[in-house]
């Protein structure tokens, strides 16, 4: 398995300066706001499927409020 993507920036301040935090797995210390935090993956929304099944209305096709 291959090692996960370390975050950029803290969600809380904004600043670069993360460390792995000793609380395990996806734990993450911000040294600017002293605040820590744990990433995870929650899993795949089914409506993100149908999503790009639909087809994107186009303009003039009898999508819009006015019925253009």
């Amino acid at each position: 398995m291959s090692e996960r993507a370390a975050p950029f920036y803290c969600p809380y301040c904004g600043e670069e300066d993360l460390r792995p935090s000793e609380a395990g797995h996806g734990a993450w210390e911000c040294a600017d706001c002293n605040r820590a935090f744990r990433l995870s993956f929650l899993g795949l929304l089914a409506s993100g499927i149908a999503r790009a099944a639909a087809p994107v209305p186009r303009e003039g096709d009898g999508g819009g409020a006015d019925g253009s």
